[in-house]
């Protein structure tokens, strides 16, 4: 029998359960951990109530984890949550879905965080005015290499990356265990209650923190050890994730206190400065450098398996959906990611605030299109019993429930904010090209099948 071609070829079971753990820890913890700290303690205004939101927020993003792990054992597939929205509410959905995506929420972020790249690498090797966008192209450009090269290459500097990483949050954990405590005398934990709505805004951006842990699904196809092994690594990144989260708050509020913490714009910063002098303080920047690095990796991971199931849906997209077998890399979904992320450098270049707005305001697109994943899970129970179900998220449907619920709270909650900066017409106008692209795509179609 002949070797299948390259639109024939599926993913292939090449992926350890230790590199899947280290992509979904990976694509987690970015510079976001080293800000949020600062903001929910500025917000709760309580020590009990800063680890009492972390807490909830680790706890919705473990049930929507949950809700994934049933998801990704009965349906495995490499296009992960478009692959669910497929199946529950057809190909016109998830093809939205998957449109916000390739055009700015994977390839935004990607762009994003190779400009943070970019700044730390301009301040040690000077390459003139634009050496943050030089810095940010050669890094997209490195990292697509690296992918295409195949998933264990990927996986294997995901690992490495991601140890850095986390050594960078182990010495903030350190530094605050040496450090003398900032205010013994602090009021007691819960002595005071912040208004509901207050605490709501705080568990947003907790929220935001744990965002990228549904990522998982887009490895599920590619997983050695088959559907149990998939649930496992989904529970031990939360796990962990949860653990390292809670240990930098607590390290955080001992070493500086509730209000240094809550007046801190570097607070990592300034507790590794306090515990270690000043030449630790300086060498956070290369911790959040490392962690941009991690992301960008985990995020073209992701995204290029979005665009490959895409491929294989829509016959004029099929140049996309072509697979590498003996490498388990969709080469020209990278490509294709990379000549998107690299657009967007060069736009952020010429109108960075615009860029900026245009990223960060696609909030409500996203916790969206997450809440329908949730609602897909009682949909497709519902129409498709049949399908063998190797894993069965607990307490069902109290634990989808609350995760809908939450995704629900928070696209509102996101749409807000954007109509108070009146930028909400960004959101719009990514799902009025996404309707454009749709229609031409059907024309496209109806005009192969008459040729």
């Amino acid at each position: 029998m002949s070797p299948p071609t390259e639109t024939q070829a599926q993913p292939q079971h090449l992926l350890s359960p230790l590199g899947a753990v280290a992509l979904i820890v990976g694509i987690v913890i970015g510079a976001g951990i080293f800000k949020t700290p600062s903001m929910v303690a500025g917000i709760a205004g309580d020590v009990g109530w800063v680890i009492a939101i972390w807490l909830v927020g680790a706890l919705v993003s473990l049930m929507g984890a949950l809700c994934y792990a049933e998801l990704c054992t009965a349906y495995p597939h490499a296009g992960g949550d478009y692959h669910f929205l497929h199946r529950a509410f057809g190909r016109h959905v998830s093809f939205l879905y998957a449109w916000a995506r390739a055009t700015v929420i994977n390839t935004g972020s990607i762009a994003l965080l190779a400009f943070v790249f970019g700044d730390y690498f301009s301040q040690v090797w000077s390459w003139g005015a634009h050496g943050s966008a030089y810095g940010a192209f050669a890094i997209v450009l490195a990292l697509t290499a690296v992918n295409i090269v195949g998933v264990n290459a990927s996986a294997r500097v995901q690992m490495v990356l991601t140890a850095f990483e986390v050594l960078g949050l182990v010495a903030v954990v350190v530094a605050g265990l040496v450090v003398e405590p900032a205010s013994p005398a602090a009021p007691a934990a819960f002595s005071s209650t912040p208004p509901v709505a207050m605490m709501g805004l705080a568990l947003v951006f907790v929220l935001l923190t744990f965002g990228g842990w549904n990522e998982a699904a887009y490895v599920s196809a590619e997983l050695k050890g088959g559907p149990r092994t998939m649930v496992r690594v989904i529970v031990v990144s939360m796990f962990a994730l949860t653990l390292i989260y809670l240990l930098v708050n607590l390290a955080l509020l001992h070493g500086l206190g509730l209000k240094g913490l809550a007046d801190g714009k570097t607070a990592a910063a300034d507790l590794l400065g306090l515990a270690f002098g000043p030449w630790a303080q300086k060498a956070l920047g290369l911790f959040v450098a490392i962690a941009a690095l991690t992301s960008i990796n985990a995020t073209m991971v992701v995204g290029a398996r979005t665009s490959f199931a895409l491929g294989r849906d829509w016959q004029s997209l099929r140049a996309l959906g072509q697979w590498k077998s003996h490498t388990g890399s969709p080469t020209r979904a990278y490509l294709f990611q990379a000549v998107i992320s690299m657009a967007l450098i060069a736009l952020g270049t010429q109108e960075a605030d615009g860029f900026s707005a245009m990223v960060e305001f696609t909030a409500p697109v996203f916790w969206g299109f997450l809440c329908l994943v949730g609602l897909s899970l009682f949909w497709l129970r519902w129409r498709d019993p049949q399908t063998p179900r190797p894993f069965q998220v607990p307490w069902y449907p109290l634990t989808p429930a609350v995760f809908c619920l939450a995704c629900a709270y928070l696209t509102y909650s996101s749409i807000g904010y954007a109509i108070s900066q009146n930028a909400i017409h960004v959101a719009l106008l990514l799902l009025l090209s996404g309707v454009a692209a749709l229609v031409a795509l059907h024309w496209r179609e109806k005009q192969i099948k008459a040729d």
